[in-house]
């Protein structure tokens, strides 16, 4: 005679109860991304596959514009000259305060006209859009106006507090301050429409409950509403981040690299196309490509975000 087996003798006899996978809701939701983003991501590897390879091909070899002929390849050593050449080194630390410095006052003041447009109730749709004005303006229009500005001959900003005949754009620390003055201008209200996204999915509930709790403002800031907007906050650090690393507009309009303000993109630039040289330009090229790709696996890394558990998948 013959007896059913129970679910505690089934899981003794396959050494455990089954791993739980993902969920049928979950598999198909990752199928149709797939299948949504296939078609743009072709289309990205095939625009920017060949001028990548083109341009790790051409860092191999010493090559100017200037000497066709001349052409040779040397392998490692284009990327070895501009390692060790103080300029680089310079560049860096130059990319890295501008980078960090407007990231980080972009993020509190981005979190600030973010809670107000959240907030706001009457005029909302006129605070919405006074915030993200600067934001819809060219960046190199922007750029001209603030070097306008700021300017020694024609500029006002030394009129209105009096400072005579100071040049901003002369040494290299009120350069920079007006560059990364510029760049927290224009790129606050894209942070703070990313953060806004995550206040929109912290549950009001919580917050609610906190406050019957007892807990203050502060308290309800660092233990309720920031640890449910962690997914927002790091999107939004990351992409400010990876596009403030990248920064050329602002310190090329204004001084063109001058004053020890020249960033790795301005390097690249003067490299390429100032100084046609193809293989040491190609070289800082891909160097600034590969500290991008480090830059975002440190910050996927380090925020261990779980971007499911946001969207509600079980």
């Amino acid at each position: 005679m013959t007896t059913a087996a129970t679910p505690a003798a089934a899981d003794l006899a396959t050494g455990g109860p089954p791993a739980a996978g993902p969920s049928d809701r979950l598999r198909h939701e990752r199928r149709l991304g797939l299948r949504l983003s296939a078609p743009a991501f072709i289309v990205m590897i095939l625009v920017t596959a060949y001028p990548l390879g083109y341009a790790l091909v051409l860092s191999l070899y010493r090559y100017r514009l200037t000497d066709p002929s001349g052409k040779e390849f040397v392998g490692l050593k284009n990327y070895a000259t501009v390692l060790t050449d103080p300029i680089w080194w310079s560049s860096v630390g130059t990319t890295a305060i501008i980078t960090v410095v407007s990231v980080l006052i972009e993020l509190v003041i981005g979190f600030a006209f973010a809670w107000v447009m959240y907030r706001v109730i009457r005029g909302r749709s006129v605070v919405r859009t006074a915030i993200l004005v600067p934001y819809g303006i060219i960046t190199v229009v922007s750029a001209y106006v603030w070097r306008y500005a700021f300017q020694l001959d024609s500029g006002f900003v030394n009129q209105w507090f009096g400072l005579g005949d100071f040049n901003w754009f002369g040494q290299r620390w009120s350069a920079l301050f007006v560059i990364t003055l510029s760049e927290i201008w224009k790129t606050t209200p894209f942070i703070s429409l990313l953060l806004l996204a995550g206040l929109v999915q912290v549950p009001e509930e919580l917050l609610e409950a906190a406050k019957v709790d007892g807990a203050t403002a502060w308290q309800r800031l660092w233990k309720v509403v920031l640890p449910n907007m962690k997914a927002a906050i790091m999107v939004a650090v990351l992409f400010r981040t990876l596009d403030a690393w990248r920064i050329f507009d602002n310190p090329f309009i204004m001084t063109q690299g001058a004053s020890d303000t020249e960033t790795l993109s301005i390097l690249a630039y003067r490299q390429n196309v100032t100084l046609v040289n193809l293989g040491a330009g190609s070289a800082v090229s891909v160097l600034l490509f590969l500290t991008v790709v480090v830059i975002a696996f440190i910050f996927i890394k380090g925020f261990k975000t779980d971007l499911s558990q946001v969207r509600g998948d079980e």
